[in-house]
């Protein structure tokens, strides 16, 4: 056993005895927010959150098929009425594009190293060629992006178009949540 399950599985068993002595609650979710999965984002924490959002974290924070299936089901059978997409500074996302990450994982499956030169592997054994098929949602520009994302959500056939969706960009040094006003604009109004 490491010591990484080790400690989780202590974590939870000292969680699971607080939850079993807990009155049961019904779904009373609100909104859902869509983030990224970079440990120096706590929504918790910069949005206040108790047990009243659904949280969907990604690599980047990027709206995927997959987000915007558990988006609809957030909405439709938890009843989740308004959607953020919070993006965020110093994203890992904006280190590689879709060929840079390919190219690694052709030559390699262990993990990659980032330099001055960006992202290598020391060592060149057992890729996959596979990477070709899937996209890896780098981001190029993350006022762009926000924007993108909130646009490809308003204009989806399933997402009901009475949804506010709203979007920000979280500032890892500050902690601050940034407007993007032209996403807001497009999946609501931010104000």
């Amino acid at each position: 056993m490491t010591e990484t399950l080790e400690n989780i599985l202590k974590a939870n068993k000292k969680y699971s005895e607080k939850i079993k002595n807990q009155k049961k609650l019904p779904h009373n979710a609100k909104f859902a927010i869509v983030t990224c999965m970079d440990e120096r984002i706590d929504p918790v924490q910069f949005a206040g959150l108790r047990n009243n959002a659904h949280v969907i974290r990604n690599a980047g924070g990027r709206v995927t098929d997959d987000v915007i299936r558990s988006l609809i089901i957030s909405h439709k059978l938890l009843g989740t009425q308004e959607w953020y997409v919070i993006q965020h500074t110093d994203c890992g996302g904006m280190t590689f594009t879709n060929n840079e990450i390919t190219e690694l994982l052709s030559e390699s499956l262990e993990s990659a190293e980032y330099g001055e030169n960006g992202w290598y592997n020391p060592s060149k054994e057992g890729g996959s060629a596979e990477g070709q098929y899937i996209n890896f949602y780098p981001i190029d520009n993350i006022e762009k992006t926000v924007t993108d994302d909130i646009t490809r959500l308003k204009n989806h056939p399933l997402v009901p178009s009475n949804i506010p969706i709203y979007g920000y960009i979280y500032d890892v040094e500050s902690g601050e949540l940034i407007k993007v006003d032209k996403a807001c604009s497009i999946g609501t109004s931010c104000e």
